[in-house]
């Protein structure tokens, strides 16, 4: 039986919605990788929290290649990540779920691929569809069955961070087509690309991105959106598990990856 990824971004931090949880570390050739097994209805899930206990490693330092890498190894083939992010489009607002069809990356010093020569060899792959389809439509179909708010498609646009842009960035941003910012998608959409595994990203609108929003942003206000609709979160991954089940109709595994 397949195995369904969950990565806990901000604010999802809890594996408790699984049964039978086990704590497990896989370790890689970038690292270690924690994470935890567990399951639901009867389907294998292994839950990973981004950011490391207690919000503890920035969106610049996270070890993506070894997550993407370790998860590959436990045999997940679909990864659900949640991210808070901030909008930059009016019709996508805070409490919103979207899911992101395409990207826009400006990160600067993120390890972003497997493929470095040398053994590995050289592979571009094809980014045409970054975010599985198959997984969208399970997503979109998830919200609507908990009756909650959701977007199938933006531009989720990926900044370095650990600090907020500025009104400036985000007006250059929105005239290139962005929807939302966050710090997270990028590299872990292109990671698990590169080892063939359908991704697809939870977009949980936290604010108006700076110069949208009336006010300063702060991390604490992302948390209080986060944790207000931590409740709604769990609930559209539960949804959503059941409907992503089995092989979908993607291409998310036609690339040959480093991981057998």
């Amino acid at each position: 039986m397949e195995k369904i990824a969950i990565i806990g971004g901000t604010g999802v931090y809890d594996p408790s919605i699984l049964g039978d949880v086990k704590e497990v570390g896989v370790s890689t050739p970038y690292g270690m990788m924690n994470a935890v097994t567990g399951n639901y209805q009867g389907f294998d899930v292994v839950f990973m929290n981004r950011h490391g206990k207690g919000h503890s490693v920035p969106p610049h330092m996270i070890n993506y290649r070894a997550n993407i890498w370790g998860l590959k190894e436990l045999g997940v083939t679909k990864i659900m990540a949640t991210a808070a992010v901030g909008s930059l489009n009016l019709d996508m607002a805070p409490g919103h779920f979207v899911f992101p069809d395409q990207y826009l990356e400006f990160t600067k010093a993120r390890q972003c691929t497997f493929f470095d020569g040398g053994d590995m060899g050289v592979v571009h792959t094809d980014m045409t569809e970054p975010y599985c389809p198959h997984l969208r439509k399970g997503l979109t179909q998830a919200a609507s069955a908990i009756a909650h708010q959701a977007h199938d498609g933006g531009v989720y646009v990926c900044t370095e961070g650990p600090r907020f842009e500025t009104p400036a960035e985000i007006k250059m941003y929105r005239h290139m087509g962005g929807d939302l910012v966050g710090m997270t998608s990028f590299p872990e959409v292109a990671l698990a690309r590169e080892v063939g595994m359908c991704y697809a990203t939870i977009a949980m609108v936290t604010n108006y991105a700076a110069g949208v929003s009336p006010t300063h942003l702060t991390h604490e206000e992302v948390l209080e959106v986060m944790a207000e609709n931590s409740a709604t979160i769990k609930s559209l991954l539960l949804a959503a598990i059941p409907l992503i089940a089995g092989n979908g109709d993607c291409q998310c595994r036609g690339t040959a990856g480093p991981v057998k």
